[in-house]
């Protein structure tokens, strides 16, 4: 057992409190605007969003309302629309409360890895290194391990930095864990994981 996109989203939404402004990254982090539910955040898209709502019903997309990761969204009342130079100057002036961003590797000391495979084609870093530099908390959401079984929870990162030493919490599909001196903590077990399998499927310590 383990949590699936959707339950880690949830998981994810937990952490957020009435009045804040919050940017959600591409891949499992979108879906968090899903389970906001009744608490009063704002949400923010880097390519001039403030205010999304959930995603849209099958045959009541627009086109022209899309996150950072170019899925069709849903407006609010209160939405607002600006520019990049704007979106980003709210990030780097630390209006941002917490980013909630998608990760390939997190160190144990909280550096991340999240732009690019090297070799793969990327487009670019896109807004993930001002967000992580800006904002007050960061949140990664992803998969415990990769394909292979593989731990992406490291002692040190292997591929490229977005940031280093910016994460806070990491919500997987096997549970949730700090980022503390000397390693990471254990802060809750997903559903029908034990500790110890979460501890087997983590190369980083864990004190």
């Amino acid at each position: 057992m383990s949590w699936d996109r959707n339950q880690m989203a949830a998981r994810a939404a937990e952490e957020l409190e009435d009045g804040m402004y919050v940017n959600l990254g591409i891949g499992i982090p979108t879906l968090v605007a899903n389970y906001v539910g009744e608490k009063d955040i704002t949400l923010q898209s880097e390519n001039g969003m403030l205010g999304m709502g959930p995603f849209p019903f099958e045959g009541e997309e627009d086109p022209d309302l899309i996150n950072a990761g170019k899925q069709t969204i849903t407006e609010l009342r209160r939405t607002s629309y600006f520019d990049s130079a704007q979106s980003f100057g709210m990030i780097r002036g630390g209006k941002i409360a917490a980013a909630i961003l998608g990760a390939m590797e997190v160190a144990e000391n909280g550096d991340l890895a999240n732009w690019m495979i090297p070799g793969k084609l990327v487009k670019g870093m896109g807004g993930a290194m001002d967000l992580v530099a800006g904002v007050g908390r960061v949140i990664v959401v992803m998969d415990h391990t990769n394909k292979h079984g593989e731990s992406k929870l490291l002692r040190e990162c292997t591929l490229p930095l977005t940031g280093k030493g910016v994460v806070d919490r990491i919500i997987t599909n096997l549970g949730v864990l700090d980022v503390v001196d000397d390693g990471l903590r254990i802060v809750e077990c997903a559903d029908g994981v034990s500790e110890q399998a979460l501890r087997d499927a983590t190369e980083a310590t864990i004190v």
